[in-house]
């Protein structure tokens, strides 16, 4: 009798913990969930300054990150500036480009996105998904923020930089 009561104590207590997350997964606006998705995406982990210093600048959210990734051969990629600011951003942007973007990896001008973008992730978005993200980032407010980079390899970066190396490679010794 009393491990069925604790069973049946433990199967509520998950259901109410599943129901107390629930409606932030069925947001209740197209952009409450777009702000959702871009929140469990991780979004603002590459696209927010500050955020791999552990000291985010929410005062610019979204406005593009301050450190890059280096890919053998390909570069350093920093996440760009996804705020609607007609500028520095993706305010001149059409709700299909965004989409396409994040989808695809191909931005409007045909650059293909670096592999550090997980947009092989986010095929698997439904369309109305992707709509409530692009809503989202229509919302939010434009950041005017310039984020250097791309740069090429062999270029000078002048932003901090995660390395990234293939097996076998060895690790520069940090600076002095």
């Amino acid at each position: 009798m009393r491990a069925s009561v604790t069973i049946a104590t433990a199967v509520l207590a998950a259901a109410a913990a599943v129901l107390t997350v629930l409606p932030r997964a069925q947001a209740e606006s197209q952009i409450d969930r777009g702000k959702y998705l871009v929140v469990v995406a991780g979004c603002n982990d590459c696209h927010t300054p500050g955020f791999f210093f552990g000291k985010p600048d929410m005062a610019r959210y979204l406005g593009g990150s301050d450190v890059g990734f280096e890919i053998p051969g390909l570069g350093v990629f920093n996440g760009r500036n996804i705020t609607p600011d007609k500028e520095t951003g993706i305010g001149s942007w059409t709700d299909e480009q965004i989409a396409t973007a994040i989808t695809t990896g191909k931005r409007p001008d045909g650059r293909q996105l670096a592999p550090i973008m997980n947009y092989a992730a986010f095929t698997y978005m439904t369309k109305e998904d992707v709509a409530a993200v692009v809503a989202y980032l229509r919302s939010i407010p434009p950041v005017k923020n310039e984020v250097a980079g791309p740069f090429k390899p062999g270029e000078k970066v002048s932003i901090f930089t995660f390395r990234i190396l293939p097996p076998g490679e060895i690790a520069a010794q940090a600076p002095k």
